[in-house]
Parts: C-alpha cells; structure tokens; sequence
C-alpha cells in the first residue's frame, strides 16, 4: 500500500517539481536545461554499443567529487567499460565535467516514476549501477531488481536522524534497503544501522573521501594566494549555507586579531551574490576571486597582483578550487555544522594539512569528525563565540596550529585505501 502511495504522489508532484526547477533557474540557469533526461528522455547508448556500462549516481558536488578516485580506479581496472555519470543538481553534472570531460557519459537520474526509469534502463543497459552515500529512490530500486541491473550503494552512510526517520516506515523500508544487491558502508556504525533497515550482504569498506587528492596545481594555486596577502592571518570559512554566514561573521567581528583575512566561501553558487550583498551590507570590504587573483599561474611564477590591504573579506564565488582556499589560510572552519544542516566534509582540508574548526552540527559526517577530533586534527565549537574563541586561540598560538595541521595531514593519510577496497568488490559484480 505504501508503494502504490508512493507512485501516486510521484504522479502528483512531478509537474510541480518541473515548476521547482524552473524557479530556482532564475538563480541558476542550468536547472532549464535537459530536463527531458529527468523523465527518462536522454540519448541513451548506441545499439551496437556492448561494451559493459557502469553507471554512477552522485547527486550533487560532493558526490561527484568523491567519486573520483573511484570512477578513475574503475576506468583504470576495466578499460573495456564505459561510464555513466548521473545527477540530481547542476553543480554536480558541472563539476562532472570539469573533472572527467569526455572520458565518461552524463545524464540526469530520471523522475522516480516507473515508466521513466524504465526508459532510463533501457536506454543505457548498465551492466551495474552504484548509488553514492544515501540517495535511495524506492522505484529506482525496484526496477534495477526486475531488469536484473545490480545494484550498489557504495560509500554508504546512515546517520542516527536518518536512521530514525526511515525506521518508521517498518518493512516497506526493509523491502527498499533489501533490494540492493551489495551495500558498501563506510563505517561499522553506518553498517549496523543499514543492516537493522534490512539491507543485505553489508561490508565496511571506509570512506571514499579520504582516497581524494588535491591536484599539485591546486595547491600551488592557494600558496600563491596567500602570498599575495602577505603576512596577515588568513582563515576560511568553507561550505557555508543559507544563515550561517551571518554568524561566521558575528566570529570574525568579535576576532580580536590585527589585519585578519576572512575567505568566505558559500556551498551553493546561486548565493554568491546574496553573500557578496550580505558582507557589504555588515561594512566590510569585499573582494571577489572572480574579479581577482584570475592571472593564470605560469610554471615557477605566482603570476598574482597583492591582494589590497582594504578587503577585509575575500568572497571564495569560483568552483572546483576549495582545495586552494585551504592551502591559502591559516585555519578552516567546515560550514553547514553551526546550524542543525549535517556539516560537510572536512576530509579535504586535513589533506591540505590545514587545522580544522566544525560546529556541532556533523550528523552526516559524525564517524569522521570523532575520528578526527581524537586525532588532535579538529576542534568542535558550539556556537559562533565558541568559533571566535577558537580562532582566537590559535592565531595566538603558532605551535598548536602547526600541531594541529600536523595531526590533520597524518589522519588522512592514515584513513586512505577505500577506494582499492571497493574497486575489489565491485568487479567480482561485472560480466
């Protein structure tokens, strides 16, 4: 009874979810463009195309990203197969193409109505499909079941909250878990709660994110920033959304630290402006990375005028470069954690080897955070006086922070290797 509920308010709510997408392509226009392949309609493969497809879902930025090291392990290990990249945002199927190009097929996943995922499968014939971290569409499973497509979901996770909430629906949510054909936890904690949701033939397998490498190039990018700063204390702000930027910037007005450079980067593109009208409207000033530091960096040289003196905040409104704001500063704070968002990932700015502040807000990445918290490589803050507290701390104290970034290279490395695991597990899947 609840599947057949749940197809008809599909039926109901697709126009308006057309009607969604072209509003929010007011801010960001890709959310107008393909939006055929969200009922199936895409270009699928060639007749006469047998080489065997491995399709991979990852909704949105991080997804994607993450599943790099993954799609170019597999790539690697079966170069007889091709690659299927799908999406639900447009930032993801941009970064898709940033990262991989023509190397790999891209679509959006389809509508989680039975006549369009049909149309998906059909068109495309992957020999295997992997789901990244916690996208779950009940019909999408299904169908993956009776056309015989394997199913993955790869790098799973299951917070305590989404635990909770899935755990109402009682055996329609064990008939959903159950129909993946493997589940590739990243942790034991993530892997308990999957399996009490009826998931099968559960591995611990670790986090993908950790086997992501920030280009050479990337790196000397932010070095070269920071030394167009000069000798200010420069911090990051990374990942911020919607009401967390006014309190990063309650931190930085309370921060009582001479000539200190605020890099504020927002996860979502669409409110960069928002953000930029935000700082100006608190009298500070503001500078665009758009508008500055684009010299394109020649081999061996910084290629990049000073940032002025006067800009008291740096608006990070470029894609595909948070690795370069973290090997520009002093200190990262990780957004979506001060208010009850989930946090996002700080993976990426311990590899840089940069100390890490985060919010207590981390249900989507708790095992990590402990981790690295017990690893002396993150402090967790409870508010914004906290967070300026803690900045405060550690522009005092040069040898904490060299300490801390210490500590957080040395963490990530040492959680590195799930993407060799998986790969493993993933060709035993493939004809």
């Amino acid at each position: 009874m609840l599947r057949a509920l749940y197809r008809a308010l599909w039926w109901l709510i697709a126009p308006l979810a057309v009607l969604r997408l072209l509003l929010r392509s007011r801010k960001e226009r890709g959310y107008r463009e393909h939006i055929g392949e969200r009922f199936g309609r895409s270009a699928g493969r060639r007749p006469d195309d047998a080489a065997p497809l491995i399709w991979v879902h990852a909704v949105s930025v991080g997804e994607t990203r993450a599943a790099e090291p993954l799609i170019n392990a597999l790539l690697a290990a079966r170069p007889d197969a091709r690659v299927l990249l799908t999406h639900m945002t447009p930032g993801g199927r941009a970064t898709g193409e940033q990262l991989y190009g023509e190397r790999v097929l891209r679509c959006y996943l389809p509508y989680d109505l039975p006549h369009t995922v049909r149309r998906f499968l059909r068109a495309w014939r992957p020999a295997l499909g992997l789901i990244m971290e916690t996208e779950v569409w009940p019909t999408l499973i299904d169908e993956c079941r009776q056309m015989n497509v394997p199913l993955v979901l790869t790098n799973a996770r299951m917070s305590a909250r989404s635990y909770r909430r899935a755990s109402m629906f009682g055996r329609a949510t064990r008939e959903v878990f159950g129909g993946f054909s493997r589940v590739l936890a990243q942790s034991p904690a993530d892997a308990e709660r999957l399996l009490a949701l009826g998931a099968r033939k559960v591995t611990v397998l670790g986090n993908l994110k950790f086997d992501m490498d920030t280009p050479a190039e990337t790196i000397a990018r932010g070095r070269a920033w920071r030394a167009a700063f000069g000798a200010r204390p420069v911090w990051v702000a990374a990942s911020t959304r919607e009401g967390e930027e006014a309190l990063v910037l309650q931190a930085f007005a309370a921060l009582e630290v001479e000539h200190a450079l605020l890099i504020l980067v927002p996860r979502h593109p669409q409110r960069f402006d928002e953000v930029a009208a935000l700082i100006e409207k608190q009298g500070l000033r503001c500078a665009r990375r758009s508008s500055w530091g684009s010299a394109a960096l020649a081999s061996g040289s910084d290629g990049i005028a000073p940032l002025p003196d006067e800009v008291e905040v740096l608006l990070g409104d470029s894609m595909g470069e948070m690795g370069a704001y973290y090997a520009a500063a002093d200190i990262a704070f990780i957004g979506g954690s001060l208010l009850p968002l989930g946090g996002q990932n700080l993976i990426e700015a311990c590899a840089v080897g940069v100390p890490v502040l985060i919010g207590p807000h981390v249900f989507n990445f708790t095992q990590a955070t402990a981790d690295a918290v017990a690893a002396g490589a993150v402090i967790q803050v409870q508010d914004w006086s906290e967070l300026a507290r803690g900045l405060q701390a550690l522009f005092n104290d040069r040898p904490q922070r060299t300490a801390m970034g210490a500590a957080a290279a040395a963490f990530a490395a040492r959680h590195r290797g799930a993407t060799a695991r998986t790969v493993e597990v993933l060709l035993t899947l493939l004809p």
